[in-house]
């Protein structure tokens, strides 16, 4: 079972989709995640690409987010996102896009998104197909953080060419986190 970690929702359980379509982030890591990030959560606009269980922005509201977007193209992650978010009383705060990434990324229509979170399957190239279309919404800013999680062999050499720059990697055994902005 996955839990809020720290905040106003802390260690209220989540549920998870069944099934192996998803991958949740371990409480560890996200724990480490949300450590890095300490002083740039609060009062943001996040959006949670691949939302999966939602864990991730619903992590970011319950630590002073202001408003988090929930976009994942399964029905089985999106009821599961509905009844976290309804779980952990943020329904005030959560707009849920039951649709792909590329469409739920051009129904956003905010001044300004502060942090992209995006866990897409792994060894598909999502990451790189959704950062192209990104960068071109004019809700992205040179102060948008997009953290991006991926398997650790996963090649991000392209950041460049798409007009992106690695701000920080953090390895972990199976897996990485990249920190990446607009250049």
């Amino acid at each position: 079972m996955l839990r809020v970690i720290s905040g106003s929702a802390r260690n209220l359980l989540l549920k998870t989709p069944e099934g192996k379509n998803t991958r949740p982030t371990t409480d560890r890591i996200k724990e480490t995640l949300f450590n890095m990030l300490q002083g740039d959560i609060y009062d943001s606009v996040v959006i949670d690409f691949f939302a999966g269980s939602g864990s991730i922005g619903i992590e970011s509201l319950s630590r002073g987010a202001k408003k988090a977007y929930f976009i994942d193209n399964s029905s089985e992650a999106n009821k599961c996102i509905c009844e976290n978010v309804k779980h952990t009383h943020f329904e005030d705060k959560a707009t849920i896009f039951n649709c792909d990434a590329i469409r739920g990324a051009m129904q956003i229509h905010e001044a300004s998104v502060d942090i992209v979170f995006m866990d897409p399957p792994y060894e598909n190239g999502l990451e790189k197909e959704l950062l192209s279309v990104l960068h071109d919404q004019p809700y992205i800013h040179e102060d948008t953080l997009f953290i991006i999680e991926a398997d650790i062999k996963t090649d991000f050499s392209y950041l460049d060419e798409l007009g992106f720059e690695l701000i920080k990697e953090k390895k972990y055994k199976t897996n990485k986190h990249m920190f990446v902005k607009v250049k």
